[in-house]
């Protein structure tokens, strides 16, 4: 019988690790407890308003007489029927925002992801600098920029551009405020740092070897960035435009500061219905269509974006 030496004899097996036993008792709850805090904020402040608002929606009275429910689900079509316009442009002053938005940060955050170097704290902080003061007073400000006989209004008519925007309807003769414009300028800023913080997010993740790897395939930068950059930051842009578009559809200082009655939003009219007309059902009726037309654009919108991962 053959003696094994030490080095031909096999090695000792590996120790097992312990399997670890769950949590009994009260350890299993300790996760439940800590959800417990955030279920009551939103039952609270989200969930009671909501059905409080939907119960407002289906009633029928007067502030003097008191409103009761009686499922009058007609005053759901009369808001549809009545302010229409509104709704569309809300839509399309928000979308156009939502636009100019990506047009303006993405550039700047593919620069701080990319290129800033030392000064991307820097620029960090300067695209969040606005958040510094209150939506209020930035809106304002933007009525001094787009003031009749102000600098801007004065370039924009040396280089003509008034008379092409006068043509497409978004301007009025030499004025730029109280116009379609004005109104999509004021959402563009105030909205803006929510489209580039999501895009800058993005593409930092990005991993800077899969560009080096398309320039090694002889890929052009714009086809670096069609084929491996843009793809890969859908999640961003995806996420800065939600973030941009649902807040800008609902808003209604820009258009209330910087419009007139031919530029007034959704969000006017719901403002005006419950705090100087004070038809709380028509109010409460006009947020569940803006809601749920919003929901809608936004359901199809991600799955047509077919992406799923959001920053």
């Amino acid at each position: 019988m053959a003696i094994l030496t030490e080095a031909e004899a096999p090695p000792p097996p590996a120790p097992v690790a312990p399997t670890r036993k769950p949590p009994r008792g009260r350890g299993r709850l300790v996760p439940y407890w800590l959800l417990l805090p955030g279920i009551l904020w939103l039952l609270v402040f989200f969930a009671l308003p909501m059905i409080y608002q939907a119960s407002t929606s289906v009633q029928t009275g007067s502030l003097e007489e008191g409103y009761k429910v009686t499922w009058h689900f007609a005053t759901y079509w009369h808001a549809l029927s009545e302010y229409w316009p509104q709704f569309l442009r809300s839509v399309l002053y928000a979308g156009s925002a939502t636009v100019l938005c990506l047009l303006l940060g993405y550039p700047l955050a593919y620069l701080i992801a990319f290129r800033a170097g030392r000064w991307r704290n820097l620029i960090l902080i300067l695209v969040i600098a606005p958040f510094f003061t209150s939506f209020l007073i930035r809106t304002l400000a933007w009525k001094t920029i787009l003031a009749d006989g102000g600098p801007v209004v004065g370039a924009l008519n040396s280089l003509h551009v008034l008379d092409v925007t006068g043509w497409l309807g978004i301007t009025a003769g030499d004025r730029v405020l109280a116009t379609p414009l004005a109104v999509v300028c004021g959402l563009t800023y105030n909205f803006l740092p929510f489209m580039i913080l999501p895009l800058y997010t993005s593409l930092e993740r990005i991993d800077g070897r899969l560009h080096e790897a398309a320039g090694d395939l002889y890929a052009t930068p714009f086809t670096t960035f069609r084929k491996v950059t843009f793809p890969l930051s859908m999640p961003g842009v995806v996420s800065g435009t939600l973030l941009t578009f649902i807040p800008a559809s609902g808003d209604y200082v820009n258009a209330d500061l910087l419009g007139s009655t031919d530029t007034r939003m959704v969000g006017n009219v719901i403002q005006t219905q419950f705090l100087r007309i004070l038809d709380y059902p028509t109010a409460a009726a006009l947020s569940f269509l803006l809601m749920a037309a919003i929901l809608i654009m936004v359901t199809l919108y991600i799955r047509k974006s077919g992406t799923e991962d959001l920053v």
